[in-house]
């Protein structure tokens, strides 16, 4: 069987890692990676030097900058800039070594603040988006229609993946600029061995969110890019390349919260600081396309915060803070 050399863009990103670990596991792929201290994905002189200069069949774009809703209000500059400048580069770099198969990664930010509910694919650019992270969502957005537009012009198969809510091995824990799960995680595990009785969380813990193990989004990625080119577009809307990915089903931010004190063992009183933002009240995938392309998720929410706790305790002093 022939090699196929496939190029990862953020391999050590969370999702990037969990995309790297299953595609290790076929001896049938060579797997092409870069350092940040080897290739700066927003600058294009860069990005189309290591294209030239590597053989490369497939690519799958998981590299972008993220975080929760503090570090996209503090920081909209460089959202916008940094995730326009590596997608477009990495595409478009792609594009010109003539490689025809290409994944790209987005977020369910990209849908209208107020979307109905569950979100279908159709669902974007039909209204206004959540403005706490309207930068990302709109960078994100143009990730998509590159794809689409090269498929257009050029007939490339480029295809995108919007993931709901993430987390597992690799998140960042950082207290400020992470998100939901990993924040939560590392407060209740550090109020946990300081002994402390109070633990503050963000808003009322009403709003209903969607949260899916990174692995089963590996897993997703690799089974969407895998398929025939016509079982894909017969699938998906005409002229359309994005596709949703969860797990169809939601919890409030409340109950999250409870659930990961549990799972860290903190015995302590949650804090409602109602001073800080909710975002939107409700947000879930439909995922019923995906599903009928033949992939469902697979991990539940108690056993992947349980898993998440466990690399972290393993992992704290490496974990991104």
């Amino acid at each position: 069987m022939t090699v196929k050399n496939i190029y990862v863009a953020g391999h050590n990103g969370m999702v990037g890692s969990a995309i790297c670990r299953q595609l290790r596991r076929d001896q049938n792929i060579n797997l092409i990676t870069a350092e940040r201290s080897e290739l700066n994905l927003t600058n294009q002189i860069e990005v189309n030097s290591f294209f030239n200069t590597n053989c490369i069949d497939e690519v799958y774009l998981a590299a972008a900058k993220v975080g929760g809703i503090y570090a996209n209000q503090t920081y909209p500059a460089d959202f916008i800039y940094e995730n326009l400048m590596i997608q477009t580069n990495v595409i478009n770099s792609s594009h010109n070594k003539g490689i025809e198969k290409l994944l790209f990664l987005g977020s369910s930010c990209i849908y209208p603040q107020l979307a109905d509910q569950p979100i279908i694919e159709s669902s974007l650019l039909a209204g206004p988006l959540e403005p706490t992270n309207e930068p990302y969502a709109i960078a994100k957005i143009a990730g998509i229609k590159l794809c689409e537009s090269y498929n257009r012009q050029y007939n490339r198969d480029y295809r995108s993946v919007m993931p709901t809510n993430l987390y597992g091995p690799g998140d960042n824990f950082h207290l400020e600029n992470s998100h939901v799960i990993p924040a939560l995680i590392r407060r209740f595990h550090e109020a946990k061995l300081s002994g402390a009785e109070q633990v503050s969380a963000w808003g009322s813990g009403s709003p209903m969110r969607e949260f899916m193990h990174v692995d089963d989004m590996a897993s997703c990625s690799i089974h969407v890019m895998n398929l025939e080119r016509e079982t894909f577009k017969q699938n998906t809307f005409p002229m359309v390349s994005h596709i949703n990915v969860g797990t169809g089903e939601d919890v409030s931010i409340k109950e999250l919260t409870e659930l990961v004190a549990c799972v860290v063992g903190f015995e302590g009183k949650i804090a409602w600081d109602f001073s800080k933002p909710d975002g939107p009240p409700k947000k879930l995938m439909n995922v019923e396309k995906v599903n009928k392309l033949g992939w469902k998720h697979s991990i539940n929410l108690m056993s992947g915060l349980k898993s998440t706790y466990s690399w972290y305790i393993q992992n704290v002093e490496e974990a991104r803070q």
